[in-house]
């Protein structure tokens, strides 16, 4: 039996019906994405195949028909899990719509909505949220497209959403971490060492790097290099040059910016921002 080799093809694009939010329907078979986050909730469908994705310390595998669901700001990657690769749609939700939608739902205001770790494999669901995606990119019949995206995320936050629930860190840990964050945040532009950051807040630079990969999953530059990302997509959606994003966001040219873009959306910023 011969089997269908999906190919690195992705279509980012966005609809009037969710303001904000960036929708995804895409196959994957080379392509592997290194570790990054969103500002948004990641709500994929599997279509067809199987992704393999690291979330939190541990290794899961969803495959056709599963939700392996991504809470914003989170790390994760993403490649494929089968000879096959994958074929996925993914709708990435404003964290403000999401939690409006739960507090409509519940009758009172909510709490940010966590989803607990791994794949969700509930048929039903999967087919409600593919469905909405399908009609949603369609743009045939806007007012049957936005209940079956309402009627599809209310059911996904019935079934699996609660309130977060982390460990504790140290006091001393965390406001340590928040002060090398605004250094690294302050000017994307500007070059910094790591004994600059590791000095600011008292530590040897070997303390500093580790503190901070161990809060946030990511070395310092490898964070940094993350927030540019997400800093760069409100210019290219308002038009700005990919050359203009690249220099304003602090990548040494647009090649650098590109190549760390791609890792992260899939394709480059030039196919995203033409969306």
């Amino acid at each position: 039996m011969t089997v269908t080799r999906f190919r690195d093809s992705a279509r980012y694009w966005r609809t009037p019906l969710l303001p904000g939010a960036d929708l995804l329907t895409a196959e994957y078979h080379d392509h592997e994405f290194s570790p990054h986050w969103h500002d948004a909730y990641t709500i994929p469908v599997i279509v067809a195949g199987a992704e393999g994705y690291r979330y939190l310390g541990t290794d899961y595998v969803a495959e056709a028909g599963s939700v392996p669901i991504i809470n914003p700001g989170e790390l994760h990657t993403g490649a494929r899990a089968i000879e096959a690769g994958w074929r996925y749609r993914v709708l990435y939700a404003p964290v403000d719509f999401l939690q409006q939608l739960a507090s409509d739902v519940a009758g009172q205001q909510q709490d940010l909505p966590w989803f607990e770790p791994g794949v969700i494999r509930d048929p039903e669901l999967a087919q409600r949220l593919a469905r909405a995606h399908r009609l949603l990119e369609a743009q045939a019949d806007p007012l049957a497209a936005e209940a079956a995206m309402l009627d599809a995320l209310s059911t996904l936050l019935v079934r699996y959403s609660g309130s977060q629930s982390r460990p504790a860190r140290l006091a001393s840990d965390d406001a340590r971490v928040a002060t090398m964050k605004e250094r690294l945040t302050g000017d994307l532009t500007t070059p910094l060492q790591l004994a600059e950051l590791a000095g600011a807040v008292g530590l040897s630079p070997f303390h500093a790097a580790r503190l901070f990969a161990e809060s946030t999953g990511l070395p310092p530059h490898a964070w940094r290099n993350q927030v540019r990302l997400q800093r760069a997509l409100a210019p290219l959606r308002a038009g700005v040059s990919v050359t203009e994003v690249a220099a304003a966001s602090g990548f040494t040219d647009q090649s650098h910016f590109t190549r760390h873009f791609r890792r992260m959306f899939g394709v480059p910023p030039g196919r995203w921002q033409a969306a």
